[in-house]
């Protein structure tokens, strides 16, 4: 296949990095969401400019040779796999930062850009790019607009697409021949002209085109390090019943993040941080108010841990301490991905909502007979248990599969939804058709084949096939 298709594919682009070495191919075609179905790749291309990827997206057009666009692959829910026959488009060659600008509060960076990078870049200037989803030292700047991720931070701060101020975006359909490049949005603080088109990129998971530069709002630097609040709790409930009480009583710490017992464990086996797992779940808050005022906030936080039912709850003096804890939390997925398959939940309900959704998820559990680990942005009831089953484990992984959609029912059912930040992908089609009337799918429908009317960008991720949808509005 190679030969017949990929060979004059390279030669119509002869300055383009192509790959077609089997092992690597393989590597490229996939994310992180080890269930999600990974179609065959006809090769991989890694552009470095703009132009580049203009004159890729047109030559798959002229061919009809799908593109699936990916990042760093840190994606949970198979929105970067690729589908039979397409051309996987790597931008992590486009990687430069291209401009900071202090007095402005933004940053232009290529998709490529690796958050943590970023962020490095920015303090440099005494800035800061909140937005930390727990992949942030591999995740590139690109595949967290693509899927608008959340993270840590977003409690206080928000998600990423409050931080999108304009895009480039390399498109086809009423915008031109396939190949064209728009730019979306202003480097404005404010600006509300025509409709937010930016917006609708943003969570579009490579369906409508592909990004190719983002310019980004920034924040001033934060003037103090953040006060940690931790506290242990008998149950996970009551730990979802402490989140319950801090939205009630009105704080709003910078994070707040849930681990249970099998997180922390799982985490401490690998990484040896000195972490004692006695308590089923943890709480750990950040506060990051300044003086006083912040001193006041976390002795509070601390309070109303201790009445909603912790075992204990301290502000953690000890900056070791506290980054141990943090670094747990964003090291608990791939901890427990070690020990082998994890179907990973991405559910987020109100906040109010979190100890019965908490409460559900056990409830799940037990009757499927699954493991399942929780971790949480607690704060904002983006929950994402995290199923296990035993590797070559059939009947388990489909014990594991009905748990998971028994979920997404219970979500939607507290008035939620199936995905706060990992993306649909290939994993939530169906919880999306549940979660979403069919006029609204329709009218989604309806933009995807007025931008793409090849179905040539990202084809059956999100929204499934063109006739799934037509079949649901019927």
């Amino acid at each position: 296949m190679a030969t017949t298709v990929t060979r004059p594919l390279a030669d119509a682009l002869p300055d383009l990095d192509f790959v077609t070495d089997p092992d690597v191919l393989a590597a490229l075609s996939h994310d992180d969401a080890e269930w999600a179905p990974v179609g065959s790749a006809l090769a991989a291309v890694r552009p470095r400019t703009t132009a580049q990827v203009q004159a890729v997206v047109a030559e798959c057009a002229a061919r009809g040779i799908p593109v699936v666009t990916r990042g760093a692959g840190t994606g949970l829910s198979g929105g970067a796999n690729a589908v039979d026959g397409c051309l996987v488009l790597d931008l992590s060659k486009m990687n430069r930062i291209l401009e900071i600008d202090p007095d402005n509060m933004i940053a232009v960076v290529q998709p490529g850009v690796v958050n943590n990078d970023l962020k490095a870049a920015v303090a440099e200037h005494g800035l800061w790019y909140p937005p930390d989803p727990a992949s942030a030292p591999w995740s590139t700047i690109g595949g967290n607009v693509s899927t608008n991720a959340g993270g840590l931070c977003c409690l206080k701060y928000g998600v990423t697409r409050d931080y999108v101020l304009g895009l480039e975006a390399v498109v086809g359909g009423p915008a031109g021949s396939y190949g064209t490049p728009v730019r979306l949005g202003h480097r404005t603080t404010k600006g509300v002209a025509g409709y937010d088109m930016v917006g609708l990129f943003v969570g579009s998971e490579g369906t409508l085109g592909v990004i190719t530069e983002i310019t980004l709002r920034l924040r001033p630097a934060r003037a103090e390090a953040p006060r940690t609040v931790v506290g242990a709790f008998g149950s996970i409930v009551a730990a979802g019943n402490a989140v319950a009480a801090t939205t009630r009583l009105g704080l709003l710490p910078t994070a707040l993040e849930l681990l249970d017992r099998a997180c922390l464990q799982a985490v401490e086996e690998w990484k040896h941080l000195g972490l004692s797992a006695t308590a089923e779940a943890l709480l750990l808050a950040q506060i990051d108010t300044p003086g006083q005022a912040g001193d006041d906030e976390a002795a509070a936080l601390t309070r109303c841990f201790l009445d909603a039912g912790a075992e204990w709850a301290e502000q953690s003096t000890d900056e070791f301490e506290a980054e141990a804890l943090f670094s747990a939390r964003r090291l608990a997925y791939p901890a427990l991905e070690r020990l082998g398959p994890v179907l990973t939940e991405d559910v987020c309900v109100p906040r109010s909502a979190v100890p019965r959704m908490l409460a559900t998820i056990e409830e799940i559990a037990a009757r499927h007979q699954v493991a399942i680990a929780t971790i949480a942005h607690a704060g904002d009831g983006n929950l994402h248990p995290l199923i296990r089953t035993p590797s070559g484990d059939e009947q388990a992984r489909a014990s594991a599969q009905a748990a998971f959609e028994e979920m997404l029912t219970a979500a939607i059912a507290l008035g939620g939804t199936v995905t706060g930040e990992h993306g649909v992908g290939l994993l939530k089609r169906a919880g999306l058709r549940q979660e979403q009337e069919p006029a609204v799918l329709a009218m989604q429908q309806a933009v995807k084949q007025t931008l793409d009317p090849l179905n040539l960008f990202n084809p059956g991720k999100v929204l499934g096939d063109p006739a799934q949808v037509v079949d649901v509005t019927l």
